[in-house]
């Protein structure tokens, strides 16, 4: 509790000197430290594979995407703008301008956890806040590593500031940082239960939440789909990581007049799949729910298709767990329908909605179908999992509100405020 008070306290006494330092000079700084943390590459591999069973590529990918994360948000610098907007009173300069808001708390969770560390500070860093990250008790060495490259690049003293506790400690660290005056803003990335009592606790203080929660991405199948590419991005959205990541593929919506094929050619995939391609989940208690899961599913009428490692469920209902509940793991229960309209229903009948994707022929459908669809992000001919750090990224309704990537994070982590000139005296009614 008392390193929480000081990193924020650091936080705030660093605010006035980095929200003045020139957008060059922070960009110099955020380039360093995408340049430090790959040179940490061997190191973090090592204290993920530790930490969470990570395999190496995965843990590789998460440092050149999280490296990409920090240079996307260097080239924002200079991209935190404002405009000159016309006034109906004479002579009067009328601005809106975006400032840093302070300092700014980000807690990042341990499945992807060198890319939504970065994305946690990097966006706020660039727009002149300082930030604290709240490491995950899962992997506070990883953690440790981003805030240790961003130390070695030259960032100054209170900038960048982390905070680790055990995990009975959480509740009342993340309380307490939310609860400090210094803290402005907070961003959260996890499950969808904690996102919300975070998002209570910062409500009682009036202070904003960027949240990125849970997902039940759904994949959509139609008749005139190209079905070798389908199951191409379907194992991929539904199997890395185990499908520990929030834009994983939980539901294959199968229009019924392909769904044989479909379900044939997917389980010959799955199958195909080496353990070590597909990776291994965090712990037991994972394991454990993803099997209860399948089993429920099963006994409830499904059919276990394939896969020990990648599994593949069908003819998953509303009735099975499997159905509604994130499974974070490597399972993928197969629905089928008889039409578009159906598969847009089935996509839409979740309290989730972060990602999405539709497979079709037809350009023009899909299209069509992705703006039906109810999630902050959808892909014709793409897997449900992609993420790039220049574009808008976040979900709405269960999965949570708000946006990280690009202009959008400019958006999340700046005041937007209206400040005038008067060039001509003044005339008023009284």
């Amino acid at each position: 509790m008392v390193r929480a008070i000081a990193a924020a306290d650091a936080a705030q006494a660093a605010f006035p000197g980095w929200s003045a330092l020139g957008p060059n000079a922070r960009r110099s700084l955020l380039n360093a430290a995408a340049d430090a943390l790959e040179a940490r590459a061997d190191t973090v591999v090592d204290a993920m594979r530790e930490e969470l069973r990570a395999c190496e590529p995965w843990a590789r990918f998460n440092i050149q995407l999280g490296a990409g994360m920090v240079r996307e948000a260097a080239a924002l610098t200079t991209q935190v703008g404002g405009e000159v907007i016309p006034s109906d009173k004479p002579g009067l300069l009328s601005l809106a301008l975006r400032e840093p808001v302070g300092v700014i708390l980000g807690i990042a969770p341990w499945n992807a956890p060198v890319i939504l560390g970065c994305r946690a500070i990097a966006a706020p860093l660039a727009c002149g806040n300082t930030v604290i990250l709240k490491a995950s008790e899962r992997c506070p060495r990883t953690h440790a590593l981003i805030v240790e490259a961003f130390a070695a690049a030259g960032f100054p003293q209170g900038v960048v500031n982390l905070v680790t506790n055990a995990s009975e400690e959480a509740a009342d660290v993340v309380g307490a940082l939310i609860d400090h005056p210094a803290v402005r803003r907070i961003n959260f990335t996890g499950s969808t239960a904690v996102g919300k009592i975070v998002a209570e606790r910062a409500a009682e203080r009036l202070k904003p939440v960027l949240l990125e929660l849970g997902g039940k991405a759904p994949l959509i199948v139609l008749e005139d789909a190209d079905l070798n590419e389908a199951v191409k991005a379907a194992a991929f959205g539904a199997f890395m990581n185990a499908g520990q990541i929030c834009m994983s593929t939980e539901r294959i919506i199968v229009v019924e007049a392909i769904a044989d094929a479909f379900v044939e050619k997917f389980a010959a995939k799955a199958a195909s799949m080496p353990a070590p391609a597909v990776g291994e989940q965090v712990d037991e208690a994972a394991q454990a729910k993803v099997a209860a899961m399948v089993d429920d599913a099963v006994t409830n009428g499904a059919r276990w298709v394939s896969g020990q490692c990648a599994m593949v469920v069908d003819g998953v209902t509303p009735e099975m767990a499997l159905y509604r509940d994130e499974s974070f793991g490597p399972v993928v229960g197969i629905v089928r329908v008889r039409d578009e309209e159906e598969a847009i229903a089935a996509a839409n009948d979740s309290d989730y909605g972060l990602s999405a994707s539709v497979f079709t022929r037809d350009a023009a459908r899909g299209l069509r179908v992705a703006r039906r669809i109810r999630s902050g992000i959808c892909h014709v001919n793409g897997p449900t999992v992609h993420d790039e750090p220049q574009m808008p990224f976040g979900g709405i309704g269960a999965s949570g509100h708000g946006r990280f990537g690009g202009k959008a994070g400019i958006e999340a982590f700046t005041e937007l405020r209206w400040i005038t000139i008067a060039g001509e005296p003044g005339h008023y009614p009284i």
